[in-house]
């Protein structure tokens, strides 16, 4: 395999040579894989659909829950609620103990790749908006800034990262769960537009009592103000590290998750747009009976 780069790739075939630099790196010192708990909680959003207001939106709870402050002492929120598809290149121990109960852990993966028995937070969103929000985040990081259009990045979206799922695997699997109660579901436009009610309904579903004045807290550490003030926490601080040890990517690089505003995808290009809504009339609508994510969301989320 080639060496790394020593720059931001250029290509999707370049972003593959650093990312097998990052992989081939790893030193195994520390690495453990997750022992599955019954109370263990996997938020498994796909990318790029509301994982990191989830992860926050979840920590502050269960931190306010258990010691009555909200907690924004760590370099990196995956490292409170942690993701095994890294754990390997981060040489990270996912059986670290965690900071309050219950145990907590990032994924993208449909709902038969996760540990059984378990519980699971989901958020779901349209999948023209998971396109632009991914190349946004990727472009300037992983990818030379400007170096690649919407629509030499679609193949990086249609892959779904790493050890992932495609879009509609992901959304079937967890939309077909929506009546379960070992899993709550929710569309990212509504618990952004209505984190209240979504905070409350996360307390609940992990049996965690907040009182007014904590749910309010949740409410303002939740916030995009609040999250965006705080980016440098929401901005993979591990991975930048590992990506620049081994394959020359800056630290320093925009790897924010937290956008000062939301992803429009009106800016994708019609040929893009097209092919991704035949994708969903092949494989989504008729599993669902929905015709587009607008009205499987109205169907899934609370009036």
């Amino acid at each position: 395999m080639p060496g790394p780069l020593n720059r931001r790739a250029r290509s999707l075939e370049e972003m593959g040579i650093n990312m097998g630099a990052v992989y081939e790196g790893a030193p195994q010192l520390h690495f453990r894989p997750i022992t599955p708990r019954a109370s263990d909680v996997y938020i498994a959003s796909w990318a790029k659909s509301g994982t990191t207001l989830m992860q926050q939106m979840f920590h502050q709870i269960r931190m306010i829950a258990a010691t009555g402050a909200g907690d924004m002492d760590f370099d990196d929120i995956s490292r409170m609620t942690p993701w095994e598809d890294t754990a390997l290149p981060l040489d990270f121990d996912m059986e670290t103990p965690q900071r309050a109960s219950p145990r907590g852990f990032k994924s993208h993966r449909e709902y038969e790749r996760l540990p059984a028995d378990a519980r699971y937070i989901v958020s779901l969103r349209d999948p023209k908006e998971t396109l632009v929000s991914f190349y946004r985040f990727m472009d300037g990081w992983h990818i030379e800034a400007g170096a690649l259009s919407l629509e030499d990045f679609y193949p990086m979206w249609l892959a779904g990262g790493p050890n992932g799922c495609d879009y509609a695997t992901h959304l079937l699997s967890w939309y077909a769960r929506r009546g379960e109660p070992d899993t709550l579901l929710a569309s990212y436009p509504w618990a952004a537009r209505n984190r209240a009610a979504m905070i409350a309904r996360m307390a609940d579903f992990l049996g965690l009592a907040l009182s007014a004045e904590q749910a309010a807290q949740v409410l303002d550490m939740t916030s995009r103000s609040f999250m965006h003030a705080h980016q440098d926490r929401f901005d993979d601080a591990m991975f930048c590290k590992v990506l620049e040890e081994r394959a020359g990517v800056p630290a320093a690089s925009d790897s924010t998750k937290v956008q000062a505003v939301g992803s429009d995808a009106s800016v994708l290009p019609p040929e893009i747009a097209a092919r991704i809504d035949a994708m969903w009339a092949e494989r989504v609508a008729p599993v669902t009976g929905h015709s587009d994510f607008a009205s499987l969301a109205a169907a899934l989320d609370p009036g």
